[in-house]
This record gives structure tokens, sequence and C-alpha cells, in this order.
């Protein structure tokens, strides 16, 4: 069957997220196996815009899929939310014979999508963000990585502060999302989890975790904290939504907790087995979506199964945090082990 796009584009934007170079290499290399010409699309949408592109082969891609990062970099764009930058980006489409792209990131990663597609050029997106916080998909690209990351870093903590008995307070990414602190809490086996989808009570979701924790007998407690918990005007007067629990935790109950900011190191480093085969199958199934005519589609992992949606019904889905994992959390809590 002929192919409905005979170059395409491929580019990474937003935040990272381990797997990335994964989904890169399967676009590259199902491309190439159905005839079709990769151009790599250097810094996202701004290096669309500036014609930041290379032609890509099989060797642009070989021995990356272990890596983290992303080989074509990525940045987000101020000039592409206008009307004068996607005019640019799609004059380079057109200059370059660039009748599809296939972008990699979250969502405004995909608005961009939505708005290269209102001017002609299809678009195909893939999510790949460690916050998995993309409604229409279970699963994004370096989640579990990221987990696993933040996993092991909050068990060796958990060495020091049980040698001195102590408390700490560690702050986990997912922009606005509890995502990620609410399954690397359940795997830590942690005190409390604060995350931005719920109110929470300080009283009654960390003081009193705390005390009922040391009644059992302990006398460490590890308090993980989703970094947008204040989802409200307070932390941008406080920033820091570890921070701002430990010094609640000093106030009411008198102990001084150690605070840990795990940061950026959770977006980088090798992806782990999942991602690696995850970013494959989306990477394959983008390029054969593009190849079939399809346009305006977001790639999804959905109970196992890749699929794809149309792009703006995706956009509308609300992000929403694990249910089951939720009441799991709730009976765990209070009897860290």
């Amino acid at each position: 069957m002929e192919n409905a796009v005979k170059r395409i584009g491929v580019l990474t934007s937003g935040g990272d997220s381990p797997g990335m170079n994964a989904a890169v290499r399967a676009v590259v290399r199902t491309a190439l196996s159905r005839g079709i010409d990769v151009i790599g699309i250097r810094r996202g949408w701004s290096g669309l815009i500036s014609g930041d592109v290379f032609r890509m082969d099989g060797d642009s891609v070989a021995h990356i899929i272990n890596r983290g990062g992303t080989i074509l970099y990525t940045a987000r764009c101020e000039e592409f939310k206008t009307e004068e930058g996607q005019q640019k980006a799609v004059a380079t489409c057109k200059l370059l014979g660039i009748d599809g792209v296939v972008a990699i990131g979250g969502g405004g990663t995909f608005r961009g999508c939505l708005a290269l597609s209102r001017h002609g050029i299809s678009v195909v997106g893939i999510p790949g963000t460690i916050d998995n916080d993309i409604g229409c998909t279970h699963y994004s690209i370096g989640y579990d990585t990221a987990a696993n990351t933040a996993i092991e870093a909050i068990d060796r903590l958990r060495d020091t502060m049980q040698s001195h008995e102590r408390c700490s307070v560690v702050e986990v990414m997912g922009h606005r999302a509890g995502n990620l602190a609410l399954y690397v809490g359940i795997a830590t086996g942690a005190t409390a989890v604060l995350m931005p989808e719920h109110p929470w009570d300080f009283q009654k979701d960390v003081a009193e975790r705390i005390r009922n924790a040391r009644l059992h007998g302990k006398s460490h407690f590890m308090i993980i904290v989703a970094e947008g918990a204040f989802n409200n005007d307070e932390i941008m007067k406080n920033p820091g939504s570890a921070a701002k629990v430990a010094e609640m935790i000093h106030e009411e109950l008198g102990i001084e907790p150690r605070v840990t900011v795990l940061g950026h190191i959770q977006r980088g480093g090798c992806p782990n087995a999942r991602d690696r085969v995850t970013a494959t199958r989306m990477g394959y199934w983008a390029v054969e979506c593009l190849a079939a005519g399809k346009n305006n589609r977001v790639v999804c992992h959905q109970g196992g199964t890749i699929c794809d949606m149309d792009m703006e019904e995706a956009l509308e889905v609300p992000h929403s945090i694990s249910a089951s994992e939720e009441r799991v959390l709730q009976a765990m809590t209070g009897f860290e082990g």
C-alpha cells in the first residue's frame, strides 16, 4: 500500500523523559522500512521555526535506545504560540517537503501539534513525560524510570533517617499531578503522601499519621510531597512544597524534618525495559498512522494496548490519578514498614 506521506519530521518538546530516544529510534527505523524519509528537528518547535534540522538514517539512531535524555534536544518555544511563529514553522515544512510531523512530549507539545495541523501539516503526538498526567493515555514514556529513580533515592534516604531517628520530607516532580508521588509513596511505604488532586488536611493527613506511626513503635517517618501539592496562592507566597510541609511539621510536632528535593535527577538516566519497549511500540504506531493517512492523532497506551485517538478529543480527557492506588495508599499509610 502506498504511503500517504513521503517525508516526515520528528521532534521532542517540553521536559525530557527517559525513553524519548527509544521513541525517536522507532520512528526513524519504522519510516525507513516503509521508504519514508525522516528529518530530525532539533530543539522542538523552536528548531522547526529556525530550520535547525538534519536528515536521519539508520546510523543516526544507532546505540541510542539505552540513552537517557533526547539526542534531538528539547526546548519550550514561546514564539510558536504566535501565528507568526507557526507560519515560520509551516514555511520550513514546505521548503523541506515535510508532510508529516511526529512530536514527542506532553500536553503543551500536543497543543503545538494542533496548531501545526490547522495549517495543513499532518501530525501525530507521542506522550513522553515523567508526570504521567495526560488523561487520554494510561501511561506516558519515562514514568516508570522516573519512579524507580525516586524510589532508589528514597530508599537511600530511609537508611540514614532510620539511623538518626528522623523525619524526612521528600519532594518529587509531577508538575500539577500527583501520579508520581502516589506511586512512589506506595512503593516506599511512606508515612504520608500529599498530592494536588484532592484537598488534604495537615492534622489528619500528616500530623496524625506521624503520631500513629510513632505509637506503633516507629521512630523515623517518610513524607512524600508532590511538587504541586500546594495548588493554590499559598505556595506562590511560600515556594517549595516540601519546605512548607517541613515547616508545618516542626511547628506542630516539635521535630525537625530533613527536606530533600529530588528535582531533575528524576528525568535523567537510562530508560528501563518498560519505557524502552513502550516508546518503541508508540514510535512504530505513530509512523503507521501517518503512512495510513491519519492526521491529528495521539498515540495512547490503554490497558496494555497501543492505539490512537483524535488529538482534540484527547486533550479534552481530564487527568486523574488511580482510584485503586489511592485506596491502597489509604490502607497502608501510618504503618511504615
